[in-house]
């Protein structure tokens, strides 16, 4: 593959792997944050009528806490706590970590309404205004799955180099990351989105997911 042989020519290069992976530079990386910080802040005020509206649901619903909070593995292998509004039943693993999926029977009726409209991810506005997340970048992922997906590929490694997003370009193309195929194919994505990143690109899949959104495009 490309990237393996490419990575491979990195690695064995003494300089960081930020300067060498990492398209944006600098003062990209600045109007990146900059516009993260705006539109999560913009986002939030003119999406509280729906936050209520969700809030509301679900307290009707009345059977666990509204906010779900996990810890993943965010920028630079660092671990932080990321913000849902719950859509699974409580005590959704009692067996340990599962993989979510789009007919999954885990999911509560209201829940399954939120996740087929991706109302259940804009808590994670909170965590991009807090520099955990970006708008767009890789989604997070929780240790257990990140120790899976590095037996079969070490290169996972690099996307610690990015803050992870509420929306990528794997996101909209690779649909539920339910099993581990799905999952090698979405690193797949992020590295190439990592190697080629520019603040257009980041426009396009912004504009994409809110389009898709708005239309009822499932992804």
């Amino acid at each position: 593959m490309l990237y393996r042989d490419v990575y491979r020519t990195i690695f064995d290069n003494s300089e960081s792997l930020e300067t060498k992976l990492d398209a944006m530079k600098p003062w990209q990386l600045f109007i990146k944050r900059f516009c993260d910080i705006v539109f999560s802040l913009i986002g939030l005020i003119l999406l509280s009528p729906v936050f209520l509206f969700v809030y509301f649901m679900l307290k009707k619903q009345g059977d666990g806490k509204i906010i779900f909070s996990q810890e993943r593995i965010g920028y630079k292998g660092k671990p932080f706590t990321i913000y849902k509004f719950r859509t699974m039943k409580e005590q959704a693993e009692p067996d340990g970590p599962q993989l979510a999926s789009k007919y999954d029977g885990r999911l509560t009726q209201i829940g399954k309404l939120l996740r087929e409209h991706h109302l259940d991810e804009l808590p994670q506005l909170w965590n991009v205004l807090k520099g955990d997340m970006t708008m767009v970048g890789p989604r997070p992922e929780r240790r257990y799955f990140i120790n899976k997906i590095m037996k079969y590929d070490s290169r996972y490694q690099y996307l610690y180099e990015l803050h992870p997003g509420v929306t990528s370009e794997a996101t909209l193309h690779n649909g539920y990351t339910d099993t581990m195929e799905k999952m090698l194919k979405r690193l797949d994505r992020d590295l190439y989105y990592l190697e080629n990143r520019t603040l257009k690109m980041d426009f396009k899949i912004i504009v994409e997911t809110a389009t898709s959104i708005v239309f009822g495009k499932k992804f």
